[in-house]
């Protein structure tokens, strides 16, 4: 495998996966982060340049220094011939097999050569799916825009209509100390390791949340290296009240005026958020989203 560090040759691999969307997308997020500061120090790998089949984003290797850490050891990978991926896993030196780590794409048949890899190397392999949501923009992608990422702090948020009408919510940045309440209520988190992932997500990603009337967010939304949208989450005494629909709204509207790419998964037997985000002008996909956590015999989960 390659390791393309080119500013220019990113650019052109950048371009060249919006074309093989949305099976490509878990990449050309990552791809896109890259290109805009790296915030998560991720690198990009692939198995040949120009004429690419598979590409790999992985965190560089300072920042896979805890064997235990899933939510930082993540691969995302792409491949235009996923029945060969076994024949690259096995055979290089890619992934760090002796950690606990996640990968994540969106071909199923990334699968069969994931699991014979980590067979080979006495890896555990536990596989989850999701139904992917995109919007009909993404599929339409203007890959040569070259916009700059622009901060939170550059861009105000005016909505003085709704202010007007709800003064006790405010739409607003959502603050990193507030990564506590964003982790405890996180399926996935509530641990040390999820704690540390969340802070950076909100520190150095779009965030955003619904103020309520005693200044602390009721409704939530982060965004993740890859450009998924997820953790999404509102208090229980604040939901169907429409509050997680305006930060939606709100949050979608300043990534496109930034040209952020933007998608979203959501478990098939979840129905009520399916039909939610549907409402908001997501459909799915025609690949779902896969995740592969794989861990050596001696590293069981938490």
């Amino acid at each position: 495998m390659i390791l393309l560090n080119n500013s220019h040759k990113l650019l052109a691999l950048y371009k060249s996966l919006a074309r093989s969307i949305p099976e490509s997308l878990k990449v050309y997020g990552s791809v896109y982060h890259i290109n805009h500061g790296n915030p998560f120090n991720m690198e990009v790998l692939v198995d040949s340049w120009p004429d690419y089949q598979m590409v790999i984003i992985r965190p560089q290797k300072q920042e896979m220094t805890d064997d235990m850490d899933s939510y930082t050891n993540v691969y995302h990978m792409f491949s235009k011939e996923p029945q060969k991926s076994q024949e690259v896993l096995k055979n290089c030196e890619i992934i760090n097999w002796k950690q606990r780590f996640q990968i994540q794409g969106l071909q199923e048949s990334l699968g069969e050569g994931i699991r014979a890899a980590a067979f080979s190397k006495s890896v555990k392999v536990e596989h989850s799916t999701a139904v992917l949501l995109v919007t009909e923009d993404i599929l339409k992608l203007n890959a040569s825009n070259e916009s700059k990422f622009g901060s939170w702090a550059e861009t105000g948020h005016p909505d003085d209509d709704f202010e007007s009408e709800t003064p006790n919510f405010k739409y607003a940045q959502l603050a990193v100390s507030y990564s506590g309440l964003v982790n405890d209520n996180w399926k996935r988190g509530r641990n040390e390791r999820s704690l540390r992932f969340i802070k950076r997500c909100i520190q150095d990603l779009p965030a955003a949340c619904m103020l309520g009337p005693e200044g602390v967010p009721v409704s939530w939304v982060t965004m993740d290296p890859s450009c998924e949208v997820g953790m999404a989450y509102s208090m229980e005494k604040y939901r169907r009240t429409g509050n997680m629909a305006r930060v939606m709204v709100r949050y979608m509207k300043y990534l496109r005026q930034k040209n952020i790419p933007f998608y979203l998964s959501v478990r098939e037997e979840n129905e009520y958020s399916r039909r939610f985000v549907r409402q908001l002008g997501f459909f799915e996909a025609s690949c779902e989203w896969h995740q592969w956590i794989c861990y050596p015999q001696n590293l069981v989960p938490f």
